[in-house]
């Protein structure tokens, strides 16, 4: 792997969508870079310090949320000198997307009063009052034709259906939730799925004219649904729930067929192969070299930890992984599936228990079993699929990047000074990675996976 430079950064940093540029906040400056080259294609100032970006699906528009001002500034990368302001007066703003088509943007007022349709071709905007969330009960269809807008009235829920043409209420029904957490199209626009929050277990299945296909309910005492994840392929719906459990229904009777725990100690007969973080010292023989009192001065900065490095050593079960169980007296307890995520394939899905926090579980869903398991010193901060192979790349907030592939897993060192890898996100196209530091970020150009049976060391 290539990396480049650190450059700075202040806040949120995202490809565009045809992987062509790489948008930056610098405080209230907009940098686009060039992604092959990292050069400034265009800066933009905004009127104050930008909370949030997001790129328009064509990559021609973009959007800044300035959420402490509160107004939106938009941006045309074909255009410079046009600009567009969204200022909702009294109401505020508290969060903004972008349509499917590009030309238009949906904001959400603070205390969720409305949800505001502009059009960027006229003066033209459009109401929905009530929206239940600022940042989530709002989804597309894949084809961009239509919107689920979750609504809240008379302390009962609701999911408007919205054509994106015309932006046309096309039918409205009342779902059966206490406090609806989020909806979301199935990815053949076919169906709805939409789960009550953490304190009652639902997960419903709607149809387009308002009928409940299915009702999921896996208990009725405690804490239920925490993430919910359809695969790429629109066959299979995972629940994570806060029983630290990972339930998998099918698309065609809505009933579960697979149920997978995240055990504190796993044990034989189990074919997953686990992979843990190690130290490896560096052995270098300096016996023959002669170094200057000024040399190392200036490398004294780093310590030891600069001549450590580390890998992943195969471990044979049985095996006792690290668990901190969640104080019973506070709210949001750390436990239940936090991070979940298909490949890109469909044939593995990822898990981390947030009661297990350096703990990843892989899983096969061909197979049905549990295909890898990566134990890492420090939690898990951030795991992301490549979006054109099998292939997990995680951080832990240290100078290294984890991997894994059916093939293997394998550790790599970040060679820049002090950075310390908080975030990373994926291009479009496989072949770039954005890993952010607290104040830098830098990319890293990854190579394209030869075929599946090639092995990998733990040291390249």
């Amino acid at each position: 792997m290539e990396f480049t430079e650190p450059f700075k950064q202040t806040g949120p940093c995202c490809f565009s969508p045809n992987a062509r540029y790489l948008a930056v906040a610098v405080d209230y400056r907009l940098v686009i870079r060039d992604v092959l080259s990292l050069k400034v294609v265009q800066l933009f100032s905004c009127m104050d310090k930008i909370s949030y970006i997001e790129w328009a699906l064509d990559s021609e528009y973009i959007l800044c949320g300035l959420y402490k001002k509160p107004m939106i500034q938009a941006w045309s990368l074909a255009q410079p000198e046009w600009t567009c302001k969204i200022d909702e007066g009294p109401a505020g703003i508290a969060y903004a997307r972008w349509s499917p088509d590009s030309r238009h943007i949906l904001t959400t007022s603070e205390f969720q009063l409305r949800l505001t349709v502009w059009s960027l071709l006229n003066t033209a905007c459009i109401h929905v009052q009530w929206p239940k969330h600022a940042s989530k009960g709002v989804s597309f269809t894949k084809d961009g034709s239509f919107a689920a807008i979750s609504t809240r009235r008379d302390c009962k829920d609701y999911v408007n259906l919205i054509s994106c043409q015309t932006w046309e209420i096309m039918g409205v029904f009342a779902v059966d939730t206490l406090d609806l957490a989020d909806v979301e199209w199935s990815p053949d626009d076919t169906a709805i799925v939409i789960w009550d929050s953490p304190l009652e277990y639902k997960v419903l299945i709607y149809s387009l004219d308002g009928r409940c296909l299915s009702k999921y309910q896996a208990y009725e005492s405690g804490l239920g649904v925490k993430s919910v994840s359809w695969s790429p392929n629109g066959q299979s719906l995972a629940v994570g729930s806060y029983d630290q459990m990972l339930r998998v229904l099918n698309h065609l009777t809505w009933k579960v067929f697979a149920e997978f725990t995240h055990l504190s100690t796993v044990r034989a007969p189990c074919s997953a192969a686990v992979f843990k973080e190690v130290d490896e010292p560096f052995q270098l023989d300096m016996s023959d070299l002669s170094l200057t009192d000024d040399y190392t001065q200036q490398n004294s900065e780093y310590g030891p930890q600069g001549l450590i490095d580390v890998r992943y050593d195969v471990v044979e079960l049985p095996i006792t992984l690290p668990f901190q169980k969640p104080p019973a007296d506070k709210p949001n307890p750390k436990q239940g599936i936090g991070i979940m995520s298909w490949s890109k394939d469909s044939e593995y899905i990822c898990t981390r228990n947030d009661s297990m926090p350096s703990v990843l579980w892989i899983w096969d869903m061909n197979l049905l079993e549990l295909a890898a398991i990566l134990v890492q010193k420090d939690p898990i901060r951030a795991a992301a699929w490549d979006p054109t192979c099998t292939r997990l790349v995680l951080c832990t907030g240290t100078s290294h990047l984890y991997m894994w592939t059916p093939s293997g897993a394998y550790c790599v060192n970040v060679p820049l000074p002090q950075f310390s890898v908080m975030d990373l996100k994926w291009d479009f196209k496989g072949s770039c990675l954005l890993l952010k530091d607290k104040d830098l970020f830098c990319c890293a150009a990854v190579p394209l996976l030869p075929d599946s049976n090639t092995d990998y060391s733990s040291d390249d």
